[in-house]
């Protein structure tokens, strides 16, 4: 799978980030201060890499910052990108199954390199849920991209 990755500082946890999708087999995208000569300002980096996947460069991504808060909030103005920030394996796969989120958001500050590993094992086990209100839940955040009702 090919994962778009932006971090607005180069700090351990999201060079482990890189490392660890890479030990997984994943192809890896970098934006921000991961990307040497890339602007590292959290909105544009996340947006870099949001907009990496609506444009099927890459399947999934996955932002970080400080908090996760910026991140997930620039990388949730590109239509067609549900992004979700996950402090933990529970919500992570529930935001796979029952938002089918493509972009995990993670806090460079709150994330350890075992929550890491464990937020990452949920995300990638988790899949779209096929109970039709979650699937219309979905559909309906595909019409808010839209500006429809």
């Amino acid at each position: 799978m090919r994962i778009s990755v932006s971090s607005d500082m180069d700090e351990p946890v999201a060079r482990g980030l890189v490392a660890e999708l890479r030990s997984r087999g994943h192809e890896v995208l970098t934006h921000g201060a991961l990307a040497p000569g890339s602007d590292p300002q959290w909105a544009v980096c996340s947006q870099a890499a949001a907009r990496d996947v609506a444009s099927g460069t890459a399947d999934q991504a996955v932002v970080c910052c400080w908090t996760g808060t910026g991140a997930s909030i620039a990388a949730n103005k590109v239509p067609g990108v549900r992004a979700a920030l996950c402090t933990d394996a529970y919500t992570a796969d529930g935001a796979r199954r029952w938002n089918d989120a493509n972009v995990l958001a993670l806090s460079l500050r709150l994330t350890s390199e075992p929550l890491l590993k464990e937020i990452l094992d949920a995300w990638f086990a988790g899949a779209a849920s096929e109970d039709a209100e979650d699937r219309e839940n979905v559909a309906r955040i595909g019409r808010l991209d839209l500006r429809e009702p």
